[in-house]
């Protein structure tokens, strides 16, 4: 059984929310667990744009998956997809429009399944710690 990091430190999380007060929330729960925040972003093109500047950092992402105006988190999942970058989808829409390659959250999201899901998105790094597994967190789809 894989091994999961208990802290971010180190770790760089991309962040596509376009609602500011989930997206501080969610930012403000992860810093807190050590992580560093790319982003929040609130639009794809503003999400490729840190993916591309920033593209051999990022450890893991969390997409919303309806970005307003008929825009999904989709292509940006796809970019992800390429460059080998782990990530969890974290929406209130009630049925995900395509099968996703990641984990699912739905909204809202409470902090520790946030943080569990995370955690599973990435190996554990020599020195880190392993997180116990636990029955709360994402779902996959």
């Amino acid at each position: 059984m894989p091994s999961h990091p208990i802290s971010l430190c180190g770790r760089t999380i991309l962040l596509v929310e376009d609602e500011y007060i989930i997206a501080m929330d969610m930012a403000d729960q992860l810093r807190h667990a050590g992580a560093t925040i790319l982003g929040p972003a609130a639009s794809g093109d503003e999400a490729i744009e840190l993916i591309e500047d920033h593209v051999h950092d990022i450890d893991a992402a969390i997409l919303d998956l309806n970005l307003g105006s008929g825009k999904t988190a989709y292509p940006i999942a796809d970019r992800l997809a390429e460059i080998g970058v782990p990530y969890v989808f974290a929406t209130g829409e009630v049925q995900v429009l395509r099968e996703a390659t990641g984990p699912v959250l739905e909204k809202p999201v409470i902090e520790a399944e946030l943080l569990n899901a995370v955690r599973k998105l990435m190996p554990a790094r020599p020195g880190d710690e392993p997180d116990a597994d636990t029955e709360h967190g994402a779902r996959p789809v």
